[in-house]
């Protein structure tokens, strides 16, 4: 094996463009992420950054450019496929079975995740090996104590921890976070931000997110996007003192 190909990063992003129209959502953006780093993506509205995670994850389809996972072109898999290589992903907009319960919602992720016969789905909690795993997730994420409670009833932070566990539930090399700091109180936000700071190392991140305190607090690396295009790529300290970037977030205090 190479030199080279031992310290590959685990995602390369090459010259990914993507139009709507005349606009152009991404264009030519090129970066990696190291294993094991928490990477952000931030900009202002309208920079690309949720496009760009959708075209990462599957959920939608480049024009051009590659999307490299592990060393290999990944642009032309089904999400489905990305997440069986190791490519997980939270929504800004949180989708759970609010009838079912918070261990029940984990069960169903691991069961899809394993696969099963017909009418798996309907007593996936009820698998001893299959609730000890979901259990252990709940705790990971900080909601061992709400198990038994039923979607419908967790507050807007519980619900957002619940479906980082049901990404992790897919056992991820590669976690994409979109805005998960997305209209929390500030309590929820630091609970937030301790949860993912708990991660660190055990999966690699990359997030997109709004809230600058919370992406200086926990990305090494952090890539900028201004109107689809990269204007930086580099490590926090140096992202944060970047004139372009400065220039970008006018009005912003970087602190």
């Amino acid at each position: 094996m190479s030199e080279s190909r031992v310290h590959a990063p685990l995602l390369e992003v090459r010259g990914l463009r993507k139009y709507f129209g005349g606009l152009r959502a991404c264009d030519d953006v090129s970066f990696s992420v190291e294993a094991g780093e928490i990477h952000a993506v931030i900009g202002p509205n309208g920079a690309g950054k949720t496009t760009l995670l959708a075209q990462i994850a599957g959920d939608l389809r480049h024009d051009a450019g590659e999307i490299r996972f592990r060393g290999s072109d990944v642009g032309g898999l089904e999400t489905a496929e990305r997440v069986r290589r190791g490519i997980a992903r939270s929504f800004q907009i949180v989708t759970l079975f609010d009838d079912f319960s918070a261990v029940e919602n984990l069960a169903l992720a691991i069961r899809a995740r394993r696969g099963g016969s017909a009418g798996w789905w309907r007593h996936a909690a009820d698998d001893p090996n299959v609730r000890t795993i979901a259990l252990a997730l709940l705790e990971r994420v900080g909601l061992a104590q709400r198990a038994d409670a039923t979607a419908a009833t967790l507050a807007h932070g519980e619900r957002r921890a619940l479906d980082i566990a049901l990404a992790l539930a897919c056992e991820p090399s590669l976690l994409l976070l979109d805005e998960p700091m997305a209209g929390l109180g500030a309590q929820e936000s630091r609970a937030m931000l301790e949860l993912l700071a708990s991660l660190r190392g055990s999966v690699t991140m990359l997030l997109v997110e709004h809230d600058l305190e919370a992406v200086f607090a926990l990305a090494e690396r952090v890539t900028v996007l201004e109107f689809g295009r990269v204007i930086a790529s580099a490590d926090a300290a140096s992202v944060r003192a970047d004139a372009a970037v400065q220039r970008a977030y006018l009005g912003t205090e970087f602190g």
